[in-house]
């Protein structure tokens, strides 16, 4: 099977890239991992970077299953930070247009905001992960009234930078994919002295290494 790995920041996957059973091979960012062949891709934070390296990557290979990995923000008391999470649906919450007090979608344009796996790879490793609803978004929420007013929009679960551009690069491109996101701090008033990345890495890659294992 060909992989393709795709995370914003080295760091969010550095433990896999010490794993002793992943192996580089001669092309750059190109590894062996047992029957597999994987292709690590770091975009870069948001939904631009993502969008423009996944588009450019597309253009020239083809995947059997594309994973995009990374830490997020939670919304909710009951997906506590460590947590790790399938983003089965996820939504570019910046576009549309505000009106009075609320926001409106470009629907009538054509333009879907909302974006759901339409290819979700499906394995029995991913079972034991709770399957979520996620936002994308270029300014990370750290403001009390803008969070309550995206809640009381969308209901999110979790937070990312980059999730509904993965997710609709491989629905266009047609590629199995997972969107697994690890918990590192609930969203609310910014205070970094409550996150917990190390431990939302450390997670995610287990939970990453044993998808690898198993398929």
């Amino acid at each position: 099977m060909k992989i393709l790995i795709i995370a914003a920041t080295y760091n969010e996957i550095k433990p896999l890239l010490m794993a002793s059973d992943l192996m580089p091979l001669q092309n750059d960012n190109l590894y062996s991992y047992h029957d597999h062949t994987i292709k690590i891709l770091i975009t870069g934070i948001g939904m631009v970077s993502t969008a423009y390296q996944m588009g450019r990557t597309f253009t020239n290979e083809h995947f059997d299953l594309a994973l995009n990995v990374g830490i997020a923000g939670s919304f909710k008391q009951e997906i506590p930070i460590g947590s790790v999470m399938n983003v089965v649906e996820d939504r570019f919450s910046e576009i549309g247009f505000e009106e009075g007090n609320t926001i409106t979608s470009f629907k009538e344009f054509g333009v879907n905001a909302v974006v759901k796996n339409l290819f979700l790879f499906k394995h029995k490793s991913l079972s034991g992960l709770q399957q979520v609803k996620g936002i994308t978004v270029n300014t990370v929420h750290g403001n009390a009234a803008s969070i309550e007013k995206i809640k009381q929009f969308f209901n999110p679960d979790v937070e990312s930078m980059e999730g509904a551009a993965f997710l609709f690069a491989c629905n266009e491109e047609k590629v199995p994919c997972v969107q697994i996101r690890s918990i590192s701090n609930f969203v609310e008033e910014r205070n970094k002295s409550l996150w917990n990345i190390a431990i939302a890495v450390e997670n995610l890659n287990k939970a990453l290494i044993k998808l690898l294992d198993s398929i």
